[in-house]
């Protein structure tokens, strides 16, 4: 069983990536993850460095997530939270759910990984369309 105290910094941690992202707090958002950490969606995983152009081309609006269910072995973690996002203009949905790592670090628990998975009306899980956004030039 994992101790109570690393579940509640995670869940914390967690909180603090859906409050900087829905506020467009680029580096609160940055600082959630290990200097290693990826994100994943659309079909391609993109590192630390192209993150923040990333979030910047995406829609903007509120990150609603739900209590992620966590599993600990020592100092390393999986997890899965439910996320809804609102779109802030037109208050259209998505849904799905993140898939994370987690590690222990000197600053406390960090993302390692994090991958999007959409629900689609359809009943169909997948990770997005393809270059579904702006590629962020080089």
């Amino acid at each position: 069983m994992a101790a109570h105290d690393d579940l509640i910094e995670i869940q914390q941690l967690l909180a603090r990536y859906a409050v900087t992202i829905t506020k467009g707090d680029i580096d609160g958002l940055v600082g959630v993850f290990t200097p290693d950490g990826s994100y994943s969606a659309f079909g391609d995983t993109y590192t630390l460095d192209v993150f923040p152009e990333l979030v910047d081309a995406a829609p903007k609006g509120l990150f609603l997530t739900g209590t992620p269910l966590i599993e600990l072995d020592g100092d390393t973690g999986t997890g899965t939270q439910p996320l809804c996002f609102v779109e802030q203009s037109t208050h259209d949905m998505r849904i799905g759910y993140y898939t994370d790592t987690y590690r222990r670090t000197d600053r406390g628990w960090r993302l390692a990984t994090r991958a999007m998975t959409f629900i689609r009306r359809s009943g169909i899980h997948d990770s997005g369309i393809p270059h579904a956004f702006e590629r962020p030039s080089a």
